[in-house]
């Protein structure tokens, strides 16, 4: 029992008795289990951390520091020279002192599944150091994202000023870009400095034939043999975490249509249609067309990383730089049609799908147990709305509830770092 003083009427005050909330039967029965004549030695402790707890390599001086992180409860008449009494023991089990998963512990699950059985921590935007409109690109971001346990970082890849190297940065906004082979290299470095696990280099690919090519190479020479590339076809089925161990992993939507084609092929609409091309508000060139499967676009849904397979041009598909499919391991792209379409499961191969946070809420609605057949087998990308600008984040449990294996955070968020 405690004593807590309130002030009544802000005039007097009284003192009232706190009753300290009593151990349940099952907790009584445990501790029973592993004590002995009401006290909890450093050798009962031990046995329950190894035995009950499932931390096989703990030890007398772990459960000793345990008891020792308990001390301050002396005053509350629950701690014994000699052990834990059972008020002393519940506290500890529902305390901070006992996390729901022991760092100790270590990988613990099945890992020889496919990829597509895990979530997988997602970055957004990994190269940004701030909000989303006019912050710093850099590769120190996702280095610190690699050192958080981060698995899935995100490149936007677009032309240099000069157009003969490849920058990182966020399209159309004032971000100042950072050279693709510097965040390449620090991939590289520091991708397995906390986690053997694959990573995942998820792609935004906004360049011609000849500057893909030239990644392609700057993929090739960095990352070497720790490359994943199984060639330009889809997998039948994605590999397993285990054996992708030390790999790294591209994925993005495979080359068929490119920047210039897209390019002709606006100006030659605008044309047509008698609009000015610089009327398009930024951004809204990178929206996806959900007009096939919704009832309209969303305002919010300002930043997408695929565009539609609708417009294939086999002319443009001759000019493809082979040597950049090739190291796609997974194809992302939506595919024609709508979001029937888009969630169809092929039983030959597999894929990524990407889908914004309003995207998302929408087709739970009306395709929710498709979408959660789709990530049985598939993969399910869902990425912040656009107007995040201070780069926030959402509530991910929709997400997970539906089996999206990339719920991708912004990690820089303003006071909300993940990392």
């Amino acid at each position: 029992m405690s004593k807590q003083t309130y002030r009544v009427c802000f005039c007097f005050q009284r003192r009232f008795k706190l009753a300290a909330s009593e151990a349940p039967a099952e907790i009584r029965e445990l501790f029973n289990r592993y004590s002995e004549n009401g006290v909890m030695s450093v050798d009962h402790l031990r046995r329950f951390l190894i035995e009950y707890q499932k931390e096989e390599k703990a030890t007398l001086e772990d459960a000793q520091a345990i008891m020792d992180g308990l001390s301050e409860l002396m005053h509350l008449n629950v701690f014994h020279r000699r052990g834990l009494h059972l008020e002393a023991f519940f506290k500890y089990l529902f305390g901070d002192r006992n996390p729901p998963l022991s760092p100790s512990l270590g990988v613990h699950h099945d890992m020889t599944a496919p990829l597509s059985h895990y979530f997988m921590y997602t970055g957004h935007n990994s190269y940004l150091t701030g909000n989303q409109l006019s912050s710093d690109c850099s590769d120190v971001p996702i280095i610190k994202a690699l050192h958080s346990g981060v698995r899935v970082i995100e490149l936007d890849i677009w032309p240099n000023s000069t157009k003969d190297d490849v920058d990182v940065l966020h399209g159309r906004t004032l971000t100042t870009p950072v050279e693709l082979i510097k965040c390449l290299r620090s991939v590289k470095e520091h991708a397995f400095a906390v986690s053997e696990y694959p990573v995942v280099v998820t792609l935004e690919d906004h360049l011609t034939p000849d500057l893909q090519a030239k990644v392609a190479e700057m993929i090739t020479q960095t990352f070497g043999d720790m490359l994943f590339s199984p060639g330009s076809e889809c997998l039948k089925e994605f590999p397993s975490p285990e054996s992708l161990k030390k790999r790294i992993i591209i994925s993005t939507k495979p080359p068929k249509e490119y920047l210039k084609g897209k390019e002709i092929k606006g100006k030659e609409s605008d044309a047509q249609e008698g609009k000015d091309p610089s009327d398009e508000v930024a951004w809204g060139k990178e929206v996806p067309d959900l007009r096939a499967s919704m009832d309209g676009p969303d305002k919010d849904d300002l930043d997408d990383e695929e565009d539609s397979e609708d417009d294939e041009d086999p002319t443009l598909q001759q000019t493809a730089a082979p040597e950049y499919k090739q190291l796609i391991a997974i194809h992302a792209g939506k595919g024609k049609g709508g979001l029937t379409d888009w969630l169809r499961v092929d039983p030959d191969k597999v894929r990524r799908l990407s889908l914004s946070e309003p995207q998302l809420e929408k087709a739970v609605i009306t395709h929710g147990k498709d979408i959660v057949r789709f990530t049985q087998r598939n993969l399910l990308r869902v990425y912040p709305k656009g107007i995040r600008f201070n780069s926030s984040n959402y509530n991910p449990l929709m997400g997970w509830m539906h089996g999206a294996q990339m719920v991708a955070f912004n990690m820089q968020g303003y006071g909300r770092s993940l990392c």
